[in-house]
């Protein structure tokens, strides 16, 4: 039995207990809750499941690409096709997939599904790499149009030279580029032979009629040679041979076109253009058309020489100012017409040409000796419309055009030849000594020495910082052996020779 205290101080708990209960039920009962004295309490745990976001890829050959979004990346290898970011995201989180890094040698573009919110796995990013893109800066989206001059030295939008072929360029030392001549159209929309002058400044996008007519077929004014005047002007023409010295003159020869007297043919002039002062001097050649070549003694300078008229020659300039030129169709030493392999240099300190190096007769078979082997011997077929490069060691590049093969057939051709003028000999460097070959595409984006471009002329051509050559179209043939207009971007390495 317990003590009568422990009876008495249980008793007074337990009512303390009920008065307690009491009161709970009361407040509750005041807040239109149940006057139950039964309450339970519950706890739950909300667990939160992160996202995913990824997608495809393709085109990537060469090197790895780097896509972010916000502060997370993903590097993505050559040849994947599809990739995921290894963070995960919060629901209801937005995202917004970008290239952080491009790969080296092509460019990748987030194509479809680049951003959104994060309600569930995201895999539809798509990413498309590719060798380099394309934009219209400008001009008519229609063929044949015709020429907007607006006010002669006076820049404008609506400023836009006719549609032309085979002028010649130039490029400024403030990056604008210069355009000359042509066949097209004129300010009436009629189509013949051109000479207006016209400069392009990238940084505003527009275009300035710097000189020449806005009409057809202007006769050349060639005033006195030597001496510059404002009246001076190159005879409308087409596929001539152009320079850009380093005191930024840019200097013109020969094409075919319009002589003094207005008659038509090749021609064999010499001019240089002063954008500094905008006119134009007659410094070599003649005035008339389809003059026939003075060669005088190969490797000597005379006052007397002077390469035959002709037009689609190949020409280069060395670091010491001198013009160089190479082949094209036209006249040789008997005034006989024909495709030419003759090698001439130019000095303007001097004012003289030289025959440097080829044949003085037209249609001259190729010599190609062994294949990167150099040798005096060795030349070129005769040949024009042939792509030309310079590189940082001063050799000289050429590639194909239309011409004699090693055998003496005519057609298109892709070898590529090195000039050397320290030592003044040629080195056939790649493609095939026959004309007309097929081209050997491979897989694009990767280099190989079974690569090969098809037979081809009148090509457009560069040079990058790394002294790699670049090539694009121009007429020849495919991977099939069809023979058309070609739309291929190619790249030669000169240092591994594919």
């Amino acid at each position: 039995m317990c003590p009568r205290a422990s009876r008495a101080l249980s008793a007074l708990v337990a009512a303390m207990q009920t008065i307690c209960l009491v009161a709970v039920a009361l407040a509750l009962a005041d807040c239109g809750g149940s006057s139950s004295t039964s309450i339970s309490t519950t706890t739950s745990i909300v667990e939160t499941t992160n996202y995913t976001v990824g997608g495809t890829i393709s085109g990537l050959t060469v090197s790895s690409v780097v896509l972010a979004n916000g502060t997370a990346t993903v590097t993505i290898a050559a040849d994947a096709s599809s990739w995921v970011f290894p963070t995960s995201f919060a629901p209801g989180s937005s995202y917004s997939v970008t290239v952080q890094t491009q790969p080296v040698g092509e460019r990748c573009e987030v194509t479809s599904g680049a951003s959104g919110m994060d309600t569930g796995d995201v895999g539809n990013v798509t990413v498309v790499c590719g060798f380099g893109q394309w934009t219209w800066e400008g001009g008519s989206k229609t063929v044949n149009a015709a020429g907007v001059y607006g006010t002669q030295g006076t820049a404008a939008a609506s400023n836009l030279p006719g549609a032309r072929y085979s002028g010649s360029s130039w490029t400024d030392s403030s990056g604008n580029f210069w355009l000359f001549g042509g066949v097209g159209y004129d300010l009436a929309g009629g189509a013949g032979y051109l000479n207006d002058l016209w400069q392009y400044s990238p940084s505003t996008g527009q275009w300035t009629w710097e000189g020449g007519l806005n009409t057809l077929n202007a006769s050349g004014v060639y005033g006195t040679q030597g001496a510059t005047a404002a009246s001076n002007l190159p005879g409308a023409r087409y596929s001539a041979s152009s320079w850009t010295d380093s005191s930024g003159n840019f200097w013109l020869f020969g094409g075919v076109g319009y002589s003094s007297t207005g008659s038509v043919g090749n021609l064999n002039d010499l001019w240089r253009y002063s954008p500094s002062t905008g006119q134009w001097t007659w410094v070599s050649g003649g005035t008339a058309n389809n003059a026939a070549g003075v060669y005088g003694t190969q490797g000597t300078a005379a006052a007397s020489n002077l390469p035959g008229a002709r037009y689609s020659a190949s020409a280069w300039i060395d670091s010491s100012g001198n013009l160089w030129l190479f082949g094209g169709y036209g006249y040789d030493s008997t005034g006989s017409v024909g495709k030419l392999n003759d090698l001439w240099q130019y000095s303007p300190s001097t004012g003289q040409w030289t025959w440097v190096s080829g044949e003085d007769a037209a249609n001259a078979t190729g010599v190609y000796g062994a294949l990167g082997t150099a040798a005096a011997s060795n030349l070129p077929g005769a040949r024009q419309a042939a792509s030309a490069w310079i590189n940082s060691s001063g050799n000289f590049w050429l590639f194909g055009g239309v011409g004699y093969d090693s055998a003496g057939g005519a057609g298109n051709l892709n070898d590529l030849w090195q000039y050397s003028p320290s030592t003044k000999e040629w080195t056939w460097f790649s493609g095939g000594n026959a004309d007309n070959a097929t081209g050997v595409y491979g897989t694009q984006g990767a280099a190989s020495v079974g690569n090969v471009l098809g037979g081809r002329d009148s090509v457009s051509s560069w040079t990058d910082s790394s002294g790699n050559l670049w090539l694009f179209g121009g007429y020849g043939y495919d991977s099939t052996g069809d023979l058309g207009y070609l739309n291929d971007l190619w790249q030669y390495n000169p240092s591994t020779g594919s």
